[in-house]
This record gives C-alpha cells, structure tokens and sequence, in this order.
C-alpha cells in the first residue's frame, strides 16, 4: 500500500480575510503546516499533493449575488493572490498541484489536473498510489467531493478531520456522515 498526502484547497479566499473565508481556515493552514514541518508524520507518505481552485472564466459559479449553492462570489481566480497558498503551509513541500475549476465550478480534486493536464487520479495510479490521506478546505464542499470522488475511484481515503474546515458547521458534520457512508474513515 502506498499512501499520499491530499491538500485539498487551502487557498487564501477560503482563510479569514478572503473572499469565501471559512471560521478554522487559518487553524486549519497552521495545523497543515504543522504537519508538513513534522519528518516523522509525512514519512507515511510517498507524495504530499495539493489541489488548488483556479478559475478563469467559470461561468455561473461566479455570481454577484451568490446562492451560496451554486454560485458564490468571485473568488480563487487563476494566479490571484487569493488563489495561493495559505501560509504558514510550505509550498516547497508540495511534490505536485492539482489545479481545478477554469472553466467549470469543479469542487472535487479529481477534476483537477497538473500542469502536463494528467488528471488527479491518473497520475495517483501511474505513481502507485492506492490510499490518500485528505484535509483541506472545506469540509462541506471540496473536501466532501474530493473523498466521495477518491472512493468511487476505488482509492482508500482518510479524512483527517482536525485539519478540515467545514463553511457551515452543520453542513460539514452531514458531509462526514456522508463520506463515511461511502466507505472513507473518518480520523
């Protein structure tokens, strides 16, 4: 078994300050950090991964008056300094991004490609990945759709749930309840 890292959109506009900030996006970016800094935790990894949302011209995601649903206000736009990554997370320890959502509203990682546009999954099983570990931002939407996506794509998937922020509190406890349900733990 080989197991990888998933960092899934921990990207200034989902921290406190942006522009779809969630309450624990900074706790969350400083216990990720946290992490990465720790030889002894990332060495059950083979690879530490990250998606980023990077739009461009998503369309209707992007609403001046957003259902919070659907559509939502502009945010995470391609090479914005709202798309980064949050600090204090050390992006010299992210081995390959995974960037989604140019075009489209894409909440899950496996929409995502690298830069050579291999997609998420593919480049898991061309590297012989077959279990990831995932955290992110946020619970409710990304991450739920990351690990609903990594399930059906036959992979096993963690949620390590301290280093996930939910939007909506109850929504993000509805969203383990779900992932569970289709098989990811739950740590």
């Amino acid at each position: 078994m080989t197991r990888a890292l998933l960092l899934v959109d921990v990207q200034n506009d989902f921290c406190p300050g942006g522009s779809l900030a969630t309450d624990r996006g900074d706790e969350v970016a400083e216990a990720i950090a946290a992490l990465l800094n720790d030889p002894e935790r990332t060495a059950a990894y083979s690879h530490i991964l990250a998606t980023q949302d990077w739009h461009i011209d998503p369309g209707t995601h992007f609403s001046d008056e957003p259902d919070f649903v659907d559509s939502w206000p502009v945010h995470c736009v391609a090479g914005s300094p709202g798309a980064e990554i949050r600090t204090p997370v050390d992006t010299s320890k992210i081995d390959r991004y995974f960037r989604k959502g140019a075009y489209t509203a894409a909440y899950s990682g496996f929409e995502g490609s690298d830069d050579a546009e291999v997609l998420l999954a593919d480049w898991l099983r061309e590297n012989g990945v077959d279990e990831l570990d995932v955290c992110g931002i946020a619970t409710d939407h990304c991450v739920r759709a990351t690990v609903l996506d990594g399930r059906r794509e036959g992979f096993r998937v963690r949620v390590l749930v301290d280093l996930c922020s939910p939007v909506d509190e109850a929504r993000g406890a509805a969203a383990l309840e779900e992932m569970a349900a289709a098989g990811a733990d739950i740590a």
